[in-house]
């Protein structure tokens, strides 16, 4: 089966399985990040490590952008120019509160059809597309309703996982035994992370830790909403692109009120304690969202920057949150 790869939540994993094609969300990793640019200065350490990626994958038969910030954009364009693997740029509209932008984003799923068509996927029909999104459906709540009974890490990376897998493999990896607890209650926002990352979760847990809210955008806050089922058999398609469109959250979005709404109601019920705030240097969007996000919380915040993964800044890093959890204890 052929290979879609991508890493934007906004590209619905669903809409290229219906295809019959393999959608696989990259987890990328730190070490490719200065293995495609001559230069690097300046540019998103996630960026690079995506372009690095597509440029030595040698499985995947396509590859699909979004516009969701003028870094990945840029990426697209260095694909295109050094890259021989077949690219697709999907317009995200940054406004969502007109029927317009919906429409866009439709019509770029119409578009993107048309490209996975030319790569050797199938238009799918109504019923098949909705029996991809059933199966998706269910992964997400399994891993959802799981929550509790995992680690953190554990959490993140089922998460994951249901972006490069297929959904009835990642429900079987998902065990639950009995609830977590104990720790303090933190959550931890921001942009995507890569694999090493993932380091983050054990070193807050060995500082006293708990990430009861991972709202990354390879986290929770990264998952499409619930599909309504009595419409999804009708308008599969309609249901498809309100749930992704609709229902995930970003800084990117203009305005970004749905995310502070949704931060405010999750922060509140899991009763946090503290935020970490992941951010790339050179991310302007998340940067941006810093002094909002103290304000607008009311809570400790601990700013974690990166440019990139080495062991001084790993060091820095496990220092800060040992330090920030003992304000907090």
């Amino acid at each position: 089966m052929k290979t879609i790869i991508y890493t934007c939540p906004y590209v619905p994993a669903e809409w290229i399985a219906a295809h019959g094609l393999r959608a696989s969300r990259l987890l990328l990793d730190h070490s490719e990040s200065d293995s495609a640019l001559a230069r690097t200065e300046g540019i998103c350490p996630f960026v690079r490590s995506f372009v690095g990626e597509v440029m030595k994958n040698t499985r995947a038969a396509g590859v699909v952008v979004t516009t969701v910030c003028d870094q990945i954009r840029r990426a697209f364009d260095i694909i295109v120019r050094k890259c021989s693997l077949p690219a697709f740029l999907m317009n995200v509209p940054s406004t969502w509160q007109n029927p317009e932008s919906q429409k866009l984003y439709i019509d770029e799923l119409k578009r993107l059809s048309r490209f996975l068509t030319g790569l050797g996927g199938k238009s799918p029909s109504n019923d098949k597309l909705a029996e991809i999104m059933l199966e998706y459906d269910a992964a997400r709540a399994s891993i959802l309703a799981a929550r509790e009974y995992l680690s953190a890490r554990q959490f993140a990376e089922a998460i994951a996982a249901l972006g490069r897998s297929v959904p009835d493999k990642t429900i079987e990896s998902v065990t639950a035994n009995e609830p977590i607890i104990g720790g303090v209650r933190l959550a931890m926002i921001g942009g995507p992370l890569m694999k090493q990352d993932f380091d983050l979760f054990d070193m807050i847990g060995q500082s006293g830790g708990r990430i009861v809210l991972d709202a990354t955008e390879t986290g929770e806050r990264g998952l499409c909403a619930s599909y309504d089922r009595r419409r999804l058999r009708g308008e599969p398609l309609m249901e498809l692109a309100d749930a992704y469109f609709d229902g995930i959250r970003d800084a990117s979005r203009r305005p970004n009120s749905e995310l502070y709404k949704w931060l405010r109601h999750e922060l509140a019920s899991r009763q946090v304690q503290g935020i970490i705030f992941r951010r790339y240097l050179w991310c302007d969007i998340w940067h941006a969202e810093l002094r909002r996000l103290k304000d607008f919380s009311n809570l400790p915040v601990l700013d974690i920057d990166t440019a990139g993964d080495n062991d001084m800044e790993r060091q820095r890093t496990a220092d800060r949150i040992r330090a920030f959890l003992e304000m907090l204890q």
